[in-house]
């Protein structure tokens, strides 16, 4: 499916779809411990499992998601060093609710060199903007660890609020689990209110 939502642009980055010349960047960010630290079972990925599995499937999102959803490289404006990803999906992350009342996922990895920078914030309000204004998103959720302060923090500053805490059995808990899992979320009516 061809995506006529397009590239989006930012004060200081580019979203757009990744492509098969992505590979490298996009093996070296999910191989980076401290990136993985709080992501699924906490361990970094093998480069070899992100060309196998990781990239195919983000790939095959953009003609199996709702056009304007899945997977958005983010590159810097000037320059265009690869940052990492943002990506708008229906909910799907464990402890949030599924199908058409469970809304659109918000979800972001970035290289550890650009932490602390403000990118996570501006690239998740522009996706909220989009889902909100053009792909006609009622509610954004998403979900972290308790401990992930840094996430959190994104979270709040890009006008989502807390809903809740929650506890999942994982298979393979990591050392912060015991702490739970936060839901965060924003609805169309909240963000159209900010103005």
């Amino acid at each position: 499916m061809a995506d006529s939502v397009g590239p989006l642009p930012t004060e200081r980055l580019l979203l757009r779809r990744l492509t098969p010349a992505d590979l490298d960047q996009l093996a070296a960010l999910h191989g980076d411990a401290a990136v993985m630290r709080f992501i699924d079972d906490g361990r970094p990925v093998p480069c070899e499992r992100v060309a196998r599995e990781t990239l195919p499937g983000l790939l095959a999102e953009y003609d199996r998601l709702p056009e304007g959803m899945g997977c958005w490289a983010a590159e810097e404006t000037r320059g265009g060093a690869f940052l990492g990803w943002f990506s708008l999906r229906p909910a799907a992350s464990l402890g949030l609710r599924t199908g058409p009342d469970g809304g659109i996922e918000l979800g972001y990895r970035l290289r550890r060199a650009v932490w602390g920078r403000g990118y996570a914030t501006e690239g998740a309000r522009a996706l909220a903007r989009r889902a909100f204004a053009e792909l006609g998103v009622e509610r954004l959720v998403a979900t972290t660890m308790t401990v992930n302060t840094g996430s959190r923090r994104v979270l709040e500053r890009a006008g989502l609020r807390l809903v809740r805490t929650f506890f999942e059995e994982w298979p393979d808990p990591i050392e912060g689990a015991e702490h739970g899992d936060v839901e965060y979320a924003l609805t169309r009516d909240e963000w159209s209110a900010r103005g």
